[in-house]
């Protein structure tokens, strides 16, 4: 098994872990428990993982609290949350803080199984031969996760770079708040939050401040779609 087929699980209990283990197995990775949150970040920085799945409630805190250091370490492709606390709040927090998918405690291995074919796929999914995206001087720099216009640096969040990288993808075309969250939380299901208007509006305000230009605009009944300045 090569390294890009491990996937990091962040567990301790042992039941639970070894779930998560045989569903990673089944679809042919190689599964990497570490039991703590320090553990899990260690081992993070040791080689890439298209995917890490990581518990919440942890015996050394709330594993929610290092997922800034998980992004920054650069090495972890896509990060899957399993928790049993699990009503619309919760879910709300650990994707505003940077997780790609949040799954309730209990669910069935069908659906883990699925949850982790979506969020791999969708990492080996990013363009890596063709780096750039740019619109209008609006330069979105894909494998580095960075956005320029000129010589100004626009600094965005994780999971407002994704936003941006999905609207850019598909410019021009409107975009519903369900295909945002299908696409870039990987939710199917509306959680009864306004997190995609939170979003769409921090990054619309970010883009116009350092382009002075208009590049999400409302579809009115549809969504959001992106262009600039409306062409």
């Amino acid at each position: 098994m090569t390294e890009a087929g491990r996937i990091l699980i962040v567990e301790d209990d042992a039941d639970m872990a070894r779930a998560l283990a045989e569903a990673c197995s089944e679809l042919g990775y190689t599964p990497v428990l570490e039991t703590t949150c320090a553990a899990g970040l260690a081992t993070a920085r040791t080689g890439q993982f298209p995917l890490a799945i990581l518990d919440r409630m942890m015996p050394d805190g709330d594993s929610i609290d290092m997922l800034a250091e998980l992004r920054h370490a650069g090495t972890i492709g896509a990060i899957l949350m399993v928790s049993a606390l699990a009503h619309a709040g919760h879910r709300s927090h650990g994707l505003d803080r940077g997780a790609d998918d949040y799954l309730a405690k209990p669910f069935a291995p069908e659906e883990l199984r699925a949850r982790i074919r979506a969020l791999v796929r969708r990492t080996k999914a990013q363009p890596m031969d063709n780096d750039f995206l740019v619109f209008d001087g609006l330069e979105i720099r894909v494998k580095a996760r960075t956005v320029h216009h000129g010589q100004d640096h626009i600094p965005l969040s994780p999971k407002e770079f994704e936003l941006l990288m999905y609207f850019a993808t598909h410019a021009g075309t409107p975009l519903s708040r369900m295909q945002l969250l299908e696409h870039v939380w990987n939710l199917h299901f509306d959680p009864q939050t306004n997190v995609v208007d939170v979003h769409v509006g921090r990054l619309r305000r970010k883009l116009e401040q350092h382009t002075n230009r208009a590049w999400i605009h409302t579809a009115r009944g549809a969504g959001y779609w992106f262009g600039p300045d409306g062409a």
